[in-house]
């Protein structure tokens, strides 16, 4: 059981953040004003807010809430701001080594001590997905009666991952990922202030650019590239990390890109067009400079998806389910091994017919619509549910298509201003040359 204090100890306890201590855990906030991208949660009586200031006279007791979001995204920071600033009790328990026991132990005394108005026990749970469903029920009775108020923190969908009861007695908090402007800000910070690396070295544009890219939303990943980076700069007794010094440090070869970040944005629009252009090696080339150079593999994976959509299509419909299922993967597992399901991804989609029908299809429909080219609905197809709606024709003639041959019914569809247009016109690639003989059989029987 891992605890701020133990469970007998009167006064609220709390790790003192020495000099040896990780950046990361040297620059964690010290008042709610300091928390980076996460202001949404933070608004004045908010349950955060709430858990974060000290308890007033006579005030109920904040909620208990769980705290989902990406790796580094602060919800154990938050936890830690609790424990500094609200003067409740604090104990953290991690689900990693924590029993059903262990829960019990803290519970009791947080009962002890509301019974001698010794004040209320924040429990902290990191990672409780990892809970069983009984050290999870372990739980209800404390936070139904309010014994404790229950800090639980996980990176899965709690939907999931936390059992019903447990949710419906404390309030889901969404923590967003970092922005590159949050994270940029956060390593001007660590590099100036005193807790921090207080000024003794700068950081060079690009590798700083680089470190971005890498941390991927991920501040404590930031501070601890930082923080090694710093290390190896100082000890060549350099006033300034470098993009070779940040290399050395985390042995990644970075693929260089300019202030402006050019190259950054040539690689990607190379990659893409390479898919387009069907060059399968040309593709895997420019992934792996990508995942060389640390781009976040959540980014490559939803252009991968968007190319399936718009450059395979319904060539090969396929495409769009393997680039689907690989940003599923990849999100689930993380690099390294999220290079090979990228890398299956992108030959799926290279190396499949191209066809942009469908991109260009919705395209014109949107143009139309917006230029006013909309209409009434015909008559036969609007509602026809509602008391009185047949009295105005509403559905009266509307032909049923599965009591129709082939399931496909002779009957306007289209306002009528609109009768003749054709948005989808498929190519003669792939699924589409079966689709476009189907398509015009249907459009015969339809009288288009």
């Amino acid at each position: 059981m891992d605890l701020f204090e133990s469970a007998g100890q009167e006064t609220t306890g709390v790790p003192r953040a020495w000099d040896a201590a990780p950046l990361a855990v040297r620059m964690r906030p010290a008042a709610a004003e300091e928390v980076l991208g996460q202001e949404h949660l933070l608004e004045p009586g908010s349950p955060l807010r709430r858990l974060i200031e000290p308890p007033r006279p006579g005030s109920l007791p904040p909620s208990s809430v769980v705290l989902w979001g990406p790796p580094g995204t602060g919800k154990t920071t938050l936890a830690y701001l609790v424990a500094t600033s609200s003067g409740r009790r604090f104990v953290e328990l991690s689900a990693v080594t924590a029993g059903v026991k262990d829960v019990r132990t803290v519970i009791e005394d947080a009962r002890r001590r509301l019974a001698t108005s010794s004040g209320e026990t924040v429990l902290f749970i990191d990672e409780v997905h990892r809970f069983s469903k009984t050290q999870q029920d372990a739980l209800l009775p404390a936070v139904e009666n309010r014994w404790v108020t229950l800090m639980a923190a996980t990176t899965e969908n709690p939907s999931f991952s936390v059992i019903s009861p447990l949710l419906s007695r404390s309030i889901m908090l969404t923590l967003r990922a970092l922005t590159a402007a949050d994270l940029d800000a956060l390593l001007t910070r660590a590099l100036a202030e005193e807790r921090g690396l207080g000024g003794k070295i700068e950081l060079a544009e690009d590798a700083r650019e680089y470190l971005l890219r890498l941390a991927g939303g991920d501040a404590r990943k930031g501070l601890t590239i930082l923080e090694a980076a710093a290390g190896t700069a100082l000890e060549a007794g350099a006033e300034e990390i470098t993009l070779d010094a940040m290399e050395q440090a985390i042995d990644v070869a970075a693929v260089r890109y300019d202030r402006a970040g050019d190259q950054h944005y040539d690689v990607i629009s190379a990659f893409i067009k390479s898919m387009r252009g069907s060059d399968v090696d040309a593709a895997l080339h420019y992934l792996a400079r990508m995942v060389v150079a640390g781009e976040d593999p959540r980014f490559i994976a939803r252009r991968i998806v968007i190319a399936a959509a718009e450059d395979v299509g319904m060539a090969d419909p396929t495409a769009l389910q393997t680039a689907v299922a690989a940003a599923q993967a990849v999100a689930l597992i993380g690099m390294p091994e999220a290079r090979i399901i990228l890398a299956e991804a992108v030959v799926h989609v290279a190396s499949a017919p191209k066809s942009n029908a469908a991109y260009t299809g919705i395209d014109q429909a949107i143009a139309d619509v917006r230029a006013g080219k909309a209409g009434p609905v015909p008559a036969h197809l609007r509602d026809a549910h509602y008391s009185g709606a047949k009295d105005l024709g509403h559905g009266t003639e509307y032909t049923y298509s599965h009591d129709e041959p082939h399931a496909v019914a002779r009957q306007t569809y289209l306002p009528e201003e609109l009768a003749e247009a054709r948005y989808y016109r498929p190519t003669d690639r792939g699924f589409e040359r079966t689709l476009t003989e189907r398509l015009e059989r249907v459009r015969s029987l339809l009288g288009r």
